[in-house]
């Protein structure tokens, strides 16, 4: 039979249309969480296609067993929200925050708006699902609309699926799948302006997110500028001064724009994945010399994605062993050693010069997170969870997926992870990876004053040379936690250990 076309002739403007279906929309509540940003925003831009006044909404959120933050994310938060707040006041909006539990808060803030709608991005650790569930339920019972986006990722944790119908449980195949098939979709539109009226909220600067008594950023502001701004500009200079480097420079820590320094952006959704993939593969388009080191880069994007898929399949990934063999593992709890590492006071010039830039900026270069993680877990046998919580705390790009990801791949209890028994060796993993000195000597600077020949194992310099650096071992620097050839013994032996357990 063949379909009826009615056709009703309406006698105003497209404008008067638009505005007049608009009228007859009730208010919606755009919900951010971690995507604080106003373009490329799917569940924004859904509230605009939709019609009515948009009210942006940010919940401080606590208990329902949610991790707290971090102190250096709490940092990162505080800047990036009063960003978001002034990029919509410029466009007539309000950003209404509230703090505490978003069951209670989004049902009050719906009766407070009249809103007919709340839209927002979704989350995928267990916890986070279960409340956006139980709020999308009782929204739904009251006959408010209510739906959930995808705002943070290139594609859903459910998208690629093996032959065997399961999800990717190792990284390579997973990159090949999505290299091959993903094609960024456009740009979603951005508001020119909002029209909703506000109303009242918290104040940003009364929730104590930047660290007061004492203020331990103070080295943050210089190397970071929150918001979305920021992350524009950052991935702009990346693209102009670093791309092309990137596949043989993102391993040196001594290399100030090796690495493109967005991971943070990234964390708290100022820029969105398909962002960064449109503007990379442009420049492949536009046959961008040294492609594979935009490539390299795009990998290191969906190592993001491949995290949040292990993340998203084993709610529990980001406090317990993928590999349950690992339960057995015979970890160590060893109080002064675990503080030295924190500290930076491990004797290993590579791995301080790390946890302190880690200390001073809230970030920490990748190539070193590998080798300090695999000094913790390997040579001290210190739990891995002990140093995901340090980063946890530590990092401005704290993110639950990456950083139990990260973590589990070096331990060797992740999935794809990498075996236990490669141990890196932190003395050349400095001498290769910061050749010049010019990283150690900057997170160091007790030791700027060696000779390159003993930059990474001051111990094995002569008397003389130490006393003309000014280098006095387990005085001004100290003495290595323990020798690396005893270290990796002890981690071998280990592993022995539980092997044995799993054969018994």
């Amino acid at each position: 039979m063949q379909a009826r076309i009615w056709i009703v002739t309406v006698h105003t403007s497209s404008e008067g249309a638009v505005a007049l279906a608009a009228s007859n929309k009730k208010p919606v509540i755009v919900w951010f969480r971690n995507d604080l940003r106003l373009n490329d925003h799917a569940a924004l831009a859904a509230a605009m296609e939709r019609g009515g006044d948009i009210y942006p909404v940010y919940i401080l959120e606590d208990g329902a067993n949610l991790r707290a933050r971090g102190g250096a994310s709490k940092w990162w938060l505080d800047k990036s929200l009063k960003s978001l707040r002034s990029d919509i006041s410029e466009k007539g909006g309000k950003l209404i925050c509230r703090c505490g539990d978003a069951r209670k808060i989004i049902p009050e803030l719906v009766d407070e708006i009249g809103a007919g709608a709340v839209y927002w991005g979704r989350r995928y650790g267990k916890p986070e699902r279960e409340i956006d569930s139980s709020i999308k339920s009782a929204l739904t019972d009251d006959g408010i609309e209510a739906k959930s986006f995808n705002t943070c990722l290139l594609t859903e944790p459910w998208s690629y699926e093996t032959t065997s119908g399961g999800y990717y449980k190792v990284f390579t195949p997973y990159w090949k799948s999505v290299k091959a098939t993903y094609s960024a979709p456009s740009p979603f539109s951005t508001p020119e302006s909002f029209s909703g009226a506000g109303i009242d909220g918290d104040r940003i600067e009364d929730w104590g997110l930047h660290p007061e008594n004492p203020d331990w950023s103070e080295g943050f502001s210089d190397l970071w500028q929150p918001g979305e701004a920021g992350a524009k500009e950052r991935l702009s200079d990346f693209l102009d001064d670093g791309l092309r480097s990137y596949k043989t420079a993102r391993d040196r820590p001594d290399i100030s724009n090796g690495t493109s320094g967005l991971s943070p952006h990234l964390a708290h959704g100022e820029i969105s994945p398909a962002q960064i993939w449109r503007s990379v593969t442009g420049r492949i388009n536009r046959g961008l010399k040294e492609d594979d080191s935009a490539w390299t880069f795009l990998s290191e994007v969906v190592w993001r994605e491949f995290s949040y898929v292990l993340y998203y399949h084993n709610p529990d990934f980001g406090w317990e062993n993928y590999n349950k063999k690992f339960d057995e593992m015979p970890w160590r709890k060893n109080k002064s050693a675990l503080e030295a590492w924190q500290d930076g006071q491990t004797g290993y010039p590579i791995v301080d010069a790390g946890l302190r830039q880690l200390w001073h900026t809230g970030w920490m270069h990748n190539r070193v997170r590998m080798i300090v993680a695999s000094l913790l877990t390997k040579h001290l046998l210190i739990h891995w969870r002990d140093g995901e919580t340090w980063f946890w705390d530590t990092l401005v790009d704290a993110d639950p997926a990456s950083n139990a990801a990260g973590w589990q791949w070096t331990a060797g209890s992740g999935a794809d992870a990498s075996p236990y028994f490669r141990i890196f060796n932190p003395i050349t993993q400095g001498q290769k990876f910061d050749e010049t000195g010019k990283y150690v000597r900057k997170w160091c600077p007790e030791l700027k004053d060696l000779p390159g020949k003993y930059l990474h194992a001051p111990w094995e310099a002569p008397s003389d040379v130490l006393e003309k650096a000014g280098v006095k071992l387990g005085d001004t620097y100290p003495k290595p936690i323990i020798k690396h050839a005893e270290g990796r013994q002890k981690a071998l032996d280990a592993w022995d250990t539980l092997k044995e357990k799993q054969d018994a």
